[in-house]
């Protein structure tokens, strides 16, 4: 049989040809497969809790897919949890929301994509504080719209001034993103700060995109508050994103949420009735328990995040070219090894190859002089890890 070779044209979009690929899923990626070839990996690089699901939580997942539970839901969610959600907002934040007012998506990062894409239009301004969660920009890309990158630093524990904030809102500015506690740094500002800032965009008519999604992972007494929080007009200017991934270690489950003016979350709904439909029927209810189940489960976690990020934090500060601010919040430490001469994406590939450690490279959150840690791990790993880190840089800091 004669097969006849034919020369496809396969045009790619702008959009889709501008964006760069998630390195954090890469570094894991290539972590796992070299740990898959029986190489003693140690991996820094994934941002999800090493401990498994609360128990009450896959109970109720499986006793609803036992049940049958496993048909279309309604776009936004299942009642009871959208409910849920709103309770959960009025306990903790002090916040008024409708169930109608809740989107309930397939994650984070869904509910993060949802709102650019409801909000913003080719001509737009997206502010996003650097460091960033990586696909920030991305998504904004996706939009149309233009990311406009503030840079920080840790001489001010990479958070975003009220004046810097000010000089970047243009008459283009359409949000600004605002996630605390932070990934990758770990910040987490204080209420005072938080304030601040959305008293600018409540004053210049920018809507807030607030990342909410580590809120319950908080040290030495840092606390959290919603902006959404402090006046009914912040209220109106704020989108919450937020999911079950990091507090209730629901990674694989793909669910998250955001709570938004009316308008918007109609918005979004439409949006997400044209692209996933519901999210999966039966890991709702599983979502439904996370959220009116008992909680005990977070203050061992946080004991044990804790003890981890004390001794990475003490550990990497002695290491020569390393310096590194402490985290308050989330499981992530990000280092300066501006002193050891190289810039992140050659440190991690060298450390990768020579030490079998798995980091982030500081680039992919537009921090090229940095790199993420993250110390959702074993504490075994992470001793382990980082002494391979510190035999390395001795290579480079003489």
């Amino acid at each position: 049989m004669l097969f006849v070779s034919i020369n496809m044209n396969y045009k790619i979009s702008r959009r889709a040809a501008a964006l760069s690929p998630s390195l954090t899923l890469a570094i894991d990626s290539k972590a796992k497969q070299m740990k898959a070839e029986g190489q003693d990996v140690v991996g820094f690089g994934a941002g999800e809790p090493d401990f498994d699901t609360p128990q009450h939580i896959k109970d109720a997942a499986a006793k609803a897919l036992a049940a049958g539970f496993t048909k279309y839901t309604p776009a936004a969610g299942i009642p009871e949890l959208r409910q849920a959600i709103a309770d959960k907002h009025k306990r903790d934040n002090n916040l008024t929301y409708k169930p109608s007012q809740i989107i309930v998506s397939c994650g984070g990062k869904h509910s993060c994509y949802n709102v650019i894409i409801a909000t913003c239009e080719e001509g737009d301004e997206v502010i996003i504080p650097a460091p960033y969660w990586l696909s920030y920009p991305e998504m904004v890309k996706l939009a149309g719209a233009t990311p406009v990158i503030v840079q920080t630093t840790d001489r001010t524990e990479f958070k975003l001034t009220p004046e810097a904030l000010r000089q970047a809102i243009t008459p283009k500015t359409r949000l600004l993103v605002l996630n605390s506690p932070s990934n990758p740094t770990g910040t987490v500002y204080t209420p005072e700060e938080i304030k601040a800032l959305g008293d600018i965009c409540v004053e210049k008519g920018v809507l807030i995109m607030s990342d909410e999604i580590y809120e319950h992972l908080l040290y030495d007494g840092a606390t959290h508050r919603s902006v959404a929080s402090f006046s009914p007009a912040h209220l109106e200017h704020t989108i919450i994103v937020h999911g079950f991934a990091k507090a209730w270690s629901m990674t694989g489950w793909r669910l998250g949420w955001c709570a938004a003016p009316e308008p918007i979350a109609k918005a979004i709904d439409a949006i997400q009735s044209h692209s996933t439909s519901n999210p999966t029927s039966f890991a709702q209810k599983g979502a439904v328990a996370a959220l009116t189940g008992p909680q005990d489960h977070l203050k061992t976690w946080l004991a044990e995040f804790d003890k981890r990020r004390l001794f990475a934090w003490k550990k990497l500060n002695s290491i020569p070219g390393i310096s590194c601010v402490n985290a308050k919040g989330a499981f992530y430490l990000f280092p300066n090894i501006s002193r050891t001469g190289l810039k992140s994406t050659e440190f991690c590939a060298r450390l990768l190859e020579s030490e079998k450690v798995a980091a982030v490279p500081g680039i992919a959150f537009g921090a090229d002089d940095y790199i993420r840690l993250s110390y959702a791990t074993s504490l075994a790993n992470i001793e382990k890890g980082l002494e391979r880190l510190e035999r390395f840089c001795r290579t480079l800091v003489r």
